[in-house]
């Protein structure tokens, strides 16, 4: 079936003309400029990608079942998300085993439906630094020895992600093994030194998660693991634009200085997004949301209840171009999965994944692979 979306401003595009895109089913066909400024006033930008999403509307990925991902994936697409991996933190193996049937299924099934689509899943710090675990659960956090990361409980098919501290026991040799099988290793709940860093890119490495937190940060004599990210030419980060987890100008500054093209937006929102504030169970213990910040009893900021489309109205807020905040949304999250050739930009041959934003920079429409959502279900 065959739909258009006109007289819109595209933000990835440098002419200030209004655009039409028409897409075919899921596949966006053509894109066609008019002659005269959009006089609409709404932009369009291809749907954001969200690598780091523990949950929302009080569902844990971790406690989930197939329906529990179904809610989280719909209040993904009416926030503008269409594509997401669903994140464990460190869990038991029986209920790894569990939840990636669960994510199994819904991938089986959600293609002709006008939600989020889970492309794969993350892995946050089954080998992490336990002096680094933030919010995580040591208890379950893993040494490799040679087997362990073949060992993970395994999707049919679609991205695996894991986090990890490269100064964990084997741990260079953890990312040659992830590498070898085929998943995105990145580096996060960490304080390894700079030669620890090094050895880690060299070996396949070149992601950070959540820049800023859970790793050490920047001093004028020891760069840190911050200051490693900032620094070293080819790798990137993802990094929660709340205002609470990075103060807005150090948000400001880090993005700047890595520059947009190096620099992905996650949400990293856990159970109670979208549920407002209040005190809810999640990961074994009490988790507080207050103003929007969560805390768990140990004093720990326990992941944001922030959504993307928060992320991305923070980003304007700083001064950051919708070209600029589209490259941190979208196209740089699918580079990353290596699904760029499919998704993350608004090109003729991609998915029909796109958001469109009033004047107010609010969403007035949401289309996930050609099919619009229902942004009041």
């Amino acid at each position: 079936m065959t739909d258009q979306i006109k007289d819109v401003f595209l933000s990835s595009a440098s002419s200030g003309n209004a655009a039409s895109v028409t897409f075919d089913g899921d596949i966006i066909s053509s894109i066609a400029f008019g002659s005269s400024a959009a006089s609409s006033g709404l932009r369009l930008t291809a749907g954001y990608i969200d690598v780091h999403n523990h949950g929302a509307v009080g569902i844990d990925v971790n406690e989930a079942d197939t329906d529990g991902l179904l809610e989280i994936a719909r209040f993904l697409a009416r926030n503008g998300v269409t594509a997401w991996l669903p994140t464990l933190v460190p869990d038991s193996d029986e209920n790894y085993r569990r939840v990636i049937e669960a994510i199994d299924r819904l991938m089986e099934i959600q293609a002709e439906m006008p939600i989020a689509q889970a492309v794969g899943v993350h892995y946050e710090g089954v080998f992490a630094n336990e002096k680094m675990c933030g919010a995580l659960r040591p208890q379950f956090f893993k040494r490799f020895t040679g087997g362990e990361a073949a060992s993970l409980p395994r999707l049919k098919h679609g991205v695996h992600m894991t986090t990890f501290a490269p100064e964990v026991e084997g741990g260079i040799e953890l990312v040659r093994e992830l590498k070898r099988l085929g998943w995105v290793a990145s580096i996060g709940h960490t304080r390894a030194d700079i030669e620890t860093l090094n050895a880690a890119f060299s070996a396949g490495a070149s992601h950070v998660t959540h820049f800023f937190n859970a790793m050490t940060g920047i001093h004028h004599r020891d760069v840190g693991v911050a200051g490693w990210a900032l620094t070293t030419e080819g790798v990137t980060f993802d990094i929660i634009a709340d205002g609470l987890h990075v103060n807005p100008k150090m948000l400001d500054l880090a993005c700047r200085a890595k520059s947009p093209d190096n620099v992905l937006l996650i949400s990293d929102s856990v159970a109670p997004t979208g549920l407002g504030d209040g005190t809810f169970d999640l990961w074994g213990e009490n988790i507080s949301v207050t103003n929007g910040k969560t805390q768990n009893e140990r004093g720990s900021i326990a992941g944001s209840v922030i959504t993307m489309h928060d992320a991305v109205r923070r980003m304007l807020s700083l001064g950051f171009s919708m070209s600029e905040i589209e490259q941190m949304a979208s196209v740089n999250p699918a580079r990353l999965l290596s699904l760029d050739v499919e998704m993350g930009s608004v090109e003729a041959g991609k998915r029909a994944d796109l958001v469109v934003f009033n004047e107010s920079n609010d969403i007035e429409r949401v289309i996930v692979g050609g099919k619009e959502v229902d942004l009041g279900a």
